[in-house]
């Protein structure tokens, strides 16, 4: 009598919580899943459950990391901070009104770099 291969018990586990799932698709269907499998480096498990709405939409996770980086690149570049007189956290400067509002209150205030006040030029 033939013995049977051994599976061993960490992969029977394995195999009953994770079933296999096969289905019959048409050619045309089969080279669009596995150009959009190439595409966006997924597996088909990853595709299914996009299309089923368990998982965001790959393209929708890339917009929100792509505007968070840019977000934070414009910040850097265009908000000026100043510290508050009171509590000293950030006052964050966005728009040009409240740029020009601090632009004028440092003139007002004969704010400068501390070489100029002093009479010598850097």
């Amino acid at each position: 009598m033939v013995k049977g291969k051994h599976i061993p018990p960490s992969r029977e586990r394995y195999q009953e919580s994770h079933p296999v799932v096969s289905i019959r698709v048409s050619r045309e269907l089969y080279d669009e899943l596995q150009a959009i499998k190439k595409k966006g480096k997924r597996s088909f498990a990853d595709i299914l459950k996009e299309g089923l709405g368990m998982e965001k939409a790959t393209t929708e996770r890339g917009y929100q990391v792509g505007y968070a980086k840019g977000y934070a690149e414009a910040k850097k570049r265009f908000c000026i901070t100043y510290p508050c007189s009171v509590c000293h956290k950030p006052i964050e400067l966005n728009s040009e009104p409240e740029k020009e509002a601090a632009r004028q209150a440092m003139v007002n205030a004969k704010w400068g770099h501390t070489a100029c006040i002093e009479g010598k030029q850097p």
